[in-house]
């Protein structure tokens, strides 16, 4: 077998689909199929069934292609740090997070690391659940995923960096505003703004209420935390959002933040397939956004 048959095998899993791929590769569905045809061969038991709308691996296929991510991912790693190392270039840090995470998180740090770095670059690419993130982790797409902190992943490791205490966002004209704290019994009938479902945040908020016995009502779905603060601020219902002390900015006008104590906090951090083999200037940025989320928490 080749590292070109274990590249289209994995591209196949991932798509569902010979067609797919071979698009993809500007070449025939058959010569797809033959690279596949090539590994069942070799192993000697089928990688695939073929269905109507597509393929999916077997029972096989999927030990095949859990070993073929691990692989070739630190491959792809090794070859890209080798090709700097010839081209004598500073490298890239290449990270993978929601769309507002750099905002909230990061911007300080990006701004620090340039200052200390500016011969390596900074490629971001946004991904909408853990699970998206994971699977770039273990492809070798990125160094580094913030994710909210979860379950272990196999072959992926996880660092805590900041929690994320969970607040009632309404706008200070709404009669929840004069409240110190709300309590998981006054969300029973509140009609929230929800998060995105595919989300950890939601899935965890939802979780954590439900061990309450509450299953609040979401008649408005958003995209992101910062769509939900804003619907809150504007008055067009309550969202319960981790607090970030930007939020609290004295120039959010309009916005009260109401803590929700009973909840447990959200936990928010990186994760890496291994932190011992991640390349320096990677690890320097993940140490520099974790440094300035910790004087943030402080000063909040």
């Amino acid at each position: 077998m080749t590292l070109d048959d274990l590249r289209v095998f994995a591209a196949v899993c991932q798509a569902g689909s010979l067609s797919a791929v071979a698009r993809d590769l500007s070449c025939t569905q058959s010569a797809v199929s033959q690279h596949v045809k090539r590994l069942e061969r070799e192993l000697g038991v089928s990688l695939i069934e073929r269905h109507p709308r597509g393929v999916v691996p077997t029972h096989a296929g999927r030990l095949l292609r859990t070993a073929v991510a691990d692989g070739l991912g630190g491959i792809d790693q090794a070859m890209r740090r080798i090709g700097e190392l010839a081209r004598g270039a500073g490298g890239s840090v290449r990270v993978t997070t929601g769309s507002t995470s750099i905002r909230h998180f990061m911007s300080a740090a990006v701004v620090d690391f340039r200052r200390s770095f500016p011969q390596v670059s900074l490629e971001f690419q946004t991904e909408t659940s853990n699970r998206s993130c994971f699977d770039a982790l273990a492809a070798g797409r990125v160094d580094l995923a913030w994710i909210t902190l979860g379950s272990q992943v196999r072959g992926i490791e996880q660092r805590a960096v900041v929690e994320l205490p969970w607040v009632l966002a309404v706008a200070d004209g709404d009669p929840l505003a004069a409240r110190d704290a709300i309590e998981p019994a006054d969300l029973q009938d509140a009609r929230l703004i929800g998060l995105p479902q595919n989300s950890a945040s939601r899935s965890r908020l939802d979780s954590w209420l439900a061990e309450y016995g509450i299953r609040p009502v979401f008649d408005t779905s958003v995209a992101d935390w910062d769509t939900a603060i804003l619907l809150a601020q504007l008055g067009l219902g309550h969202a319960v959002v981790p607090a970030l002390p930007d939020w609290q900015a004295p120039g959010r006008r309009g916005l009260r933040l109401i803590p929700v104590p009973a909840l447990p906090v959200l936990t928010a951090g990186w994760a890496v397939r291994h932190w011992d083999t991640l390349p320096p200037p990677a690890r320097a940025f993940a140490d520099t956004v974790a440094r300035h989320c910790a004087r943030g928490s402080a000063g909040a």
